[in-house]
């Protein structure tokens, strides 16, 4: 199952500072981040869909890029993404 138009509105409005902000580096996160959850998930059900496990660990490497970018740029606000998304690091 893909990200619905209202997820990705939701996650827009929550992260960014205008419901068209889709640039921001936590909007692109957070929306990464909920993309790597559900493959995820669908991973747990179909362990040999080799394919689509070489998509979530792209996405993993991009959202891990984009968060280093922002830790280098803006401590703050890379600390409080972390805490608001729940990722470990």
């Amino acid at each position: 199952m893909t990200l619905t138009q209202e997820m990705k509105a939701e996650l827009i409005t929550k992260f960014g500072e205008s419901p068209s902000d889709t640039g921001k580096t936590e909007v692109q996160v957070a929306l990464l981040t909920a993309r790597i959850n559900q493959l995820t998930d669908h991973l747990r059900a179909h362990k040999k869909d080799h394919h689509s496990r070489r998509g979530l660990l792209m996405l993993v490497g991009q959202r891990r890029r984009m968060l280093d970018y922002l830790q280098h740029n803006d401590l703050e606000r890379y600390r409080s993404l972390i805490k608001e998304l729940g990722l470990r690091r």
